[in-house]
């Protein structure tokens, strides 16, 4: 806690801020009307302008009958609308160390803050991830509080609720908890909350990650995602308008949906931006493309191990066996793994170099591929369809999760055989069906447990009802 004693409370603040050792923390010694001032912050999070403004008017100030106490020096000298007084060393510390600057008076046994900070930032573009033809082009950014106005912005309802809370001991990374008060599930938001603020960690280095595996540490082994992310602040107002709860991590671009099943993992913005009728089909479409992009290979890899079942109007699928030089199996995991380091590639490549290194390795994932023996024209074609189909749903952890079932199914069947085809297929529904979000729900509803009308509406994009005002 602070006392009067000027200079034992800047001793105290500097050896708190460690501003000796770190450039970037400012230390600036002013004179208010004769009284010894100074003022802590951090280069780069002020406005230069907005802080000269104050403190001209602060020299202009020679009422020293409002100098009695930091409340009153505040209400009547400060002419700025963010303000707020503070005597706890801890919490003046964290708020100047996220971009508040303070002012400590000589005199004062509190300091007064002054929220003067701005973060540097990209501009609010399109997200590269959801992107849709038509609606708003605007995305979220890596700061918080304009993430918040983005979605403020679509919601001028005062049920409309911020709540923000910090995590990580070190990193005391700000989270934002978004929700509407009327309409909010009150138990699994008190859980959130409470898991939030018990978490006991040294810092969230990788932001929302991070936050999931601290507040979700059970069933790591299950590759279905837990959350949905998003980087559109039209779908997370959408969210919040269902009753559903939206978190925001600071210096992240992206926020996080709960509680999330299956079907709303595999729901996309897109759909909305059409007629019902064509938003129904898309999908639909989706939904059946992403089961093909799981059972296509195993199946393929059935058939060729049995050809004998086969219907002789499909006996064209089955390669030419005394033509291969590799196993068909071991031709279908290669190409798994060698689809994963093209896309790593592609990751690291520069912008400039990008297009002609993906023509080059497509190229040479498939014509001379095949000349040279590596691989057959099927297994290329029926690969090459299952990594397009991968980016039909928009999650980027759904499509890893989808090549571990896939990858699944293709040992168990080359194992097992149709027993092995049976047993992986119990083996991922179970995965599926044991998968459990934060709220604890089930991650299959409403399928199960079974909601007939709201499992059409997943399944289906019907014009929502509007209500009569007459």
């Amino acid at each position: 806690m602070l006392s009067s004693d000027f200079a034992h409370n800047k001793k105290t603040l500097e050896k708190a801020l460690n501003s000796d050792n770190c450039f970037d923390i400012i230390e600036r010694c002013i004179t208010l009307n004769g009284h010894d001032a100074v003022m802590f912050y951090i280069d780069g999070f002020v406005k230069d302008d907005t802080l000269e403004h104050v403190l001209e008017f602060f020299y202009q100030n020679t009422n020293d009958e409002n100098l009695k106490d930091a409340r009153t020096y505040a209400s009547y000298c400060v002419p700025y609308v963010e303000v707020d007084v503070l005597e706890n060393v801890d919490e003046i510390v964290k708020n100047v160390l996220s971009g508040i600057s303070c002012l400590m008076v000589d005199g004062f046994s509190q300091c007064v803050m002054l929220d003067m900070r701005t973060y540097p930032q990209r501009a609010t573009s399109q997200p590269q991830d959801d992107k849709v033809l038509r609606g708003s082009k605007d995305g979220f950014v890596e700061t918080l509080i304009f993430n918040c106005a983005l979605i403020r912005r679509r919601i001028r309802d005062p049920h409309f609720t911020t709540t923000a809370v910090c995590a990580g001991n070190s990193s005391q990374t700000d989270i934002v908890i978004c929700y509407m008060d009327n309409l909010v599930d009150e138990k699994l938001l008190n859980t959130i909350k409470q898991k939030i603020q018990s978490l006991d960690i040294k810092d969230l280095s990788m932001n929302q990650q991070s936050l999931i595996e601290a507040l979700y540490p059970h069933k790591w082994y299950n590759p279905f995602p837990k959350v949905k992310y998003t980087e559109r602040p039209d779908v997370a107002s959408a969210v919040c308008l269902k009753g559903n709860i939206v978190i925001l991590v600071d210096n992240s671009p992206s926020a996080l949906l709960l509680p999330t099943s299956i079907f709303e993992v595999m729901e996309e913005a897109y759909d909305y931006y059409f007629p019902p009728i064509t938003g129904t089909y898309i999908r639909i479409a989706r939904y059946i493309i992403t089961l093909t992009s799981v059972f296509l290979t195993p199946l393929w890899l059935l058939c060729v191990q049995n050809p004998e079942l086969v219907p002789q109007q499909l006996k064209f699928i089955i390669p030419d066996m005394s033509s291969l030089n590799i196993p068909i199996f071991l031709q279908l995991i290669l190409i798994e793994i060698g689809i994963d380091g093209l896309r790593l590639a592609a990751l690291n490549t520069p912008d400039t170099l990008s297009t002609s290194l993906s023509i080059v390795g497509a190229l040479a994932f498939s014509q001379f591929a095949i000349d040279s023996g590596w691989f057959t024209m099927e297994v290329i074609l029926y690969m090459a369809f299952v990594t397009i189909a991968n980016y039909s749903q928009p999650s980027y952890e759904l499509g890893y999760c989808l090549k571990f079932l896939r990858v699944i199914l293709l040992v168990l069947t080359r194992i097992f055989n149709i027993w092995g085809f049976i047993l992986g297929n119990v083996l991922n529904l179970f995965l599926l069906f044991t998968n459990k979000t934060l709220s604890g729900k089930s991650y299959m509803y409403p399928l199960f447990p079974l909601n007939p009308r709201e499992l059409l509406l997943k399944i289906t994009r019907i014009r929502p009802k509007s209500k009569r005002t007459d």
